[in-house]
């Protein structure tokens, strides 16, 4: 199927095959009628790809402090290798489309094959032929409504829920300010309220659109002398109850200006992309003046309940969702109480689409919606195949499952460069970032099919897909006697775990886990200066920050929590360090958001123990991690894999490096070497068995408050 993308490096836009989005649990796969450019949001994407990195970077304040931070802590390759991957990769565009539902996942209710269906979503509702869509971002049309009007669904939605947070009466008074598209439609939305419209713009053509198409009932332009006195003499002395600003500027002029147009204790909503920093008087203070943002579409948005799980708010708590949004506004659509026809300036086919957004960066002419149309044929093949890569018959190879930014940036680097392989296959649930992958790692196909990855030509297969995916991936691969690399955690509960076992002492293949930190340079440094006999005491204390709240991660069902997902790597090195087994294991919660704080006391075999302090609530100007071993008189201190100290009696040494090594670039190269050399593994199951089943073990004896468990294979 083919799809419009762009290259964030230079702006670059292309039409692309890639092949079909995979159709997971909750999903909805569409054909596309219709999509809509959004002149003003997806322009400003656009625009901003186009310029140097310099201008990016004054554009984007944010991103370079977090590369800067990044720089900090990780070193100027890491830093080098997240931005590269950033760049390079192909960018979909759109957000607002309709089509015909194709297929169904499984759960998903109430939706049927072949209907027309309202799509919203950035990263979902794309300008590509097929896109698969969350049950809560989609609503059923009827047969006989106008596709063309329909594709603006989730536009509507953000202007209605505008209008809710201005939460207009009949016979009010609103100003737009801001006539472009969502402007056009929000005045639409609120003369069938019952309200009077006055629309202010910049655009003397905008203003002349909306009032021949009666949107407004008075259009002024916003930089007209006398506009505070028209405007309160249109509302008897007192100026608007109501102000929407949905202009996109930098300038303060749409805030202010607002301020001076509304009455005493009148409501601001923002819904354009504007600053918000106003000027205290004469106007703010003085009318007491309420400031409200418009989220989007409306409460569910960004949250991964409700969009990805198709958790609903009941209707008695939540009367408005973003659902009900996209509802109300193709029923006024449907009913003719709104008509937005004049909108549609321009249609391009999906094949000329690129020249549609040449229109918008030159201006050439005017513009207010574009739409971009399908054909009704589409190629649904699940495999594309590159032509810019040659393999050697006897080399292994190697597919990926998933390949996200841990596989960009820490795996795929370091296996591209190595000699005596076949990067094969790679299939993610983005088919954007499938043909991405092979693109730019020189794989020889991408595809969306399982299958095709877990056929007979793959020797190894790599899975770095969300946490609760692995063991099933897992499973499949060792089923098939595929050599398996899994990033942790191996699992997310003890069923699978076992399943795992199971399946595992079945199968003629390897199984690999990211454990990444043993395979450090200075990690293998303190194991030069350990005795392995000796007793060790180990502590590891983790100022592991917080993660956003809507993160996947917390989420015990997709990624386990913190503690499933990250506890496994130091418990593995506690192993490794004591090279001894764990017997038992205890630990308890420290107050946080998420359950992800957390002490942990692991004693081994040997009688060495170790405490592991994970915590999310830490200074970000400290360090990640610090190391601190003491065994036979002598103690080692490693400091975020930069600095290592090593103290013995009657001596110090100090080694530094300037880039943070973890150890992905050894632990990907031997094991590369020890498949191809039919070696033992790296890490022997045992150790990934009893790593997992201790990490599984602390969280619940977290949620246990610090019940001791024994570990046993």
């Amino acid at each position: 199927m083919k799809q419009l993308v762009q290259k964030l490096n230079k702006g670059e836009m292309s039409i692309i095959e890639v092949s079909p989005p995979v159709v997971e649990k909750g999903m909805i796969l569409v054909k596309n009628s219709f999509s809509v450019i959004s002149p003003g949001t997806e322009g400003s994407s656009v625009k901003l790809a186009k310029k140097s990195l310099f201008q990016k970077a004054l554009h984007k304040p944010d991103q370079v402090k977090k590369v800067i931070e990044t720089f900090k802590s990780q070193g100027p390759q890491n830093t080098y290798r997240a931005v590269k991957k950033r760049l390079d990769s192909y960018s979909p565009l759109g957000y607002s489309s309709c089509g015909v539902i194709i297929s169904l996942g499984e759960g998903v209710e109430g939706f049927k094959v072949g209907q027309k269906v309202a799509c919203a979503g950035a990263g979902y509702a794309n300008h590509s032929e097929l896109i698969v869509v969350p049950e809560n971002l989609c609503i059923k049309l009827d047969q006989e409504t106008n596709m063309e009007s329909a594709a603006y669904n989730t536009l509507g939605a953000i202007a209605m829920q505008s209008i809710r947070q201005a939460n207009v009466s009949i016979g009010e008074n609103t100003v737009v300010i801001g006539l472009g598209l969502i402007g056009q439609i929000t005045c639409q939305i609120l003369k069938a309220s019952g309200v009077n419209v006055i629309g202010i713009d910049i655009s003397e053509s905008n203003i002349e659109i909306a009032l021949r198409n009666k949107s407004i009932d008075f259009g002024f332009n916003s930089r007209k002398e006398g506009l505070i006195e028209d405007i309160k003499n249109l509302t008897s002395g007192h100026g608007a109850d109501h102000i929407i600003i949905s202009a996109a500027t930098d300038s303060l002029e749409p805030i202010n200006l607002a301020g001076s147009l509304s009455r005493h204790k009148a409501t601001i909503v923002v819904l354009g992309d504007v600053p918000t920093g106003f000027d205290r008087e004469p106007d703010w203070y003085k009318k007491e003046l309420e400031l409200k943002m418009s989220c989007s579409y409306g409460p569910g948005r960004y949250d991964l309940n409700y969009e990805e799980k198709g958790m609903d708010y009941p209707i008695g708590y939540v009367r408005w969702t973003e659902k009900r949004n996209m509802e109300a506004f193709q029923k006024l659509l449907s009913n003719e109480t709104i008509n937005i026809d004049y909108l549609t300036t321009h249609t391009f086919p999906l094949e000329d689409s690129k020249e549609a957004y040449k229109l918008i960066l030159e201006k050439k002419e005017n513009y207010l919606g574009i739409l971009i149309s399908y054909s009704k044929e589409v190629d649904t093949k699940n495999r594309i195949e590159s032509n810019k890569t040659s393999f050697e018959n006897e080399n292994p190879n190697i597919s990926f499952i998933g390949c996200g930014s841990y596989a960009q940036g820490s795996l795929l680097p370091f296996i591209r460069n190595e000699e005596g392989i076949n990067l094969t296959g790679v299939m993610s649930s983005s088919s954007t970032t499938s043909r991405s992958v092979m693109d730019n790692f020189g794989f020889k196909y991408c595809s969306s099919s399982i299958e095709d990855i877990l056929n007979e030509s793959s020797d190894i297969v790599f899975i770095t897909t969300p946490h609760n995916s692995h063991a099933h991936y897992v499973c499949e691969a060792l089923s098939k006697d595929i050599n398996v690399y899994v990033e942790k955690p191996l699992c997310i509960n003890m069923n699978e775990l076992h399943e795992v076992q199971s399946v595992y002492e079945k199968s003629n293949a390897d199984l690999m886990i990211g454990y990444n930190r043993r395979f450090s340079p200075m990690v293998r440094k303190i194991k030069d200066n350990l005795r392995s006999t000796s007793v060790k005491n180990i502590s590891y204390r983790v100022n592991a920050g917080e993660i956003s709240g809507d993160s996947w991660i917390h989420d015990l069902d997709i990624g386990g929590g913190r503690i499933i997902g990250e506890l496994c790597h130091y418990i593995d090195l506690m192993m490794y360090l004591c090279n001894s087994s764990p017997v038992s294991i205890s630990s308890n919660f420290i107050k946080s958001n998420f359950n992800d704080s957390i002490n942990v006391l692991m004693n081994f075999i040997d009688g060495s123990s170790s405490t592991i302090s994970f915590f999310s609530n830490g200074s970000k100007k400290l360090h990640k991690e610090q190391l601190e071993i003491h065994s036979d008189n002598s103690s080692i201190i490693l400091n975020d894999f930069k600095k290592l100290e090593i103290y013995t009696q009657g001596s110090k040494r100090v080694l530094r490096n300037i880039n943070q090594n973890k150890g992905q670039k050894n632990m990907v190269l031997e094991y590369l070497e020890a498949l191809k050399k039919g070696g033992t593994p790296l890490i022997p199951f045992e150790d990934i068995f009893l790593s997992t089943k201790a990490t599984l073990l602390a969280q619940k004896s977290a949620f246990e408050g610090g019940r001791n468990y024994e570990i046993e294979l």
